[in-house]
């Protein structure tokens, strides 16, 4: 029995669940509560993230590590080519692209947090003690994330610039490699890492951030969706999403 512990709305989780489904293994996608998740994973993990993959007795913690265990536990359907120059590149762009994410987290948190949408109802869950009990759970929670991600007008201001800076190396990186994969002639880890931590910015249907969920959003996210979607890399991961984003678990979670 395979579990993966995850917030739906986290695109490190994203990056989780389709490079299982990418794996073809089942698995559950079981939600954990924003802040209150930390006592579980330093219990089960040593630290305190998520997503944390649950794989009979073994429990393995980060993103990048969870590629490397599926890639040796589970070798069919590669994450990364096995040696080379290839491989390198993968984890190079991968680790690019830990960092791009929690600057993309901080400001889509930002953007959610000073709206007034369905982001918190994604976040609380379709059911459990935090629905049941949602006119308290809601404020709280946001008071959680805020706090929890440093969210203020200066760390968000970092972040958007971050945000800019990191796409225009990838698309330059993309384009110099042809368009179609950053590495190689398939998909991989690369392109799973890319694609999902850039996904929340572009509202891609089937996702937790599509267009239904963040419609009202601020002007300057959907400028910066525009943005984005009119590059070469925003038009990459769109098709990415369209035709290799093979979802096998919601990512609704229970």
């Amino acid at each position: 029995m395979r579990t993966l512990y995850q917030f739906p709305l986290s695109h490190f989780c994203e990056k989780a669940r389709w490079m299982l489904d990418h794996k073809e293994l089942y698995y559950v996608a079981h939600n954990l509560i924003p802040g209150v998740h930390r006592a579980f994973a330093r219990l089960k993990t040593g630290q305190n993230r998520l997503p944390i993959l649950r794989d009979q007795d073994k429990w393995i913690a980060d993103s990048t590590q969870i590629a490397l265990y599926l890639d040796d536990t589970y070798p069919e359907h590669r994450l990364l080519y096995a040696e080379g120059h290839f491989r390198n590149k993968a984890l190079e762009i991968n680790e690019i692209t830990l960092e791009l994410g929690r600057h993309v987290r901080r400001w889509m948190l930002s953007q959610a947090l000073t709206s007034d949408h369905e982001s918190l109802d994604i976040l609380i869950g379709e059911q459990g003690y935090l629905r049941q009990f949602e006119k308290f759970s809601k404020p709280l929670l946001k008071a959680m994330v805020a706090k929890g991600y440093a969210l203020n007008e200066e760390t968000v201001a970092e972040s958007k610039q971050h945000i800019d800076v990191t796409v225009q190396q990838l698309n330059q990186m993309l384009v110099s490699q042809g368009g179609h994969y950053f590495v190689g002639n398939r998909l991989g880890l690369a392109d799973i890492a890319v694609c999902s931590m850039l996904a929340p910015l572009l509202a891609i249907p089937g996702t937790p951030w599509e267009k239904e969920n963040f419609e009202t959003l601020s002007e300057e996210y959907r400028d910066y969706q525009q943005h984005l979607n009119a590059l070469p890399l925003g038009e990459y991961i769109c098709r990415i999403y369209r035709t290799e984003r093979n979802a096998r678990v919601d990512w609704r979670g229970v």
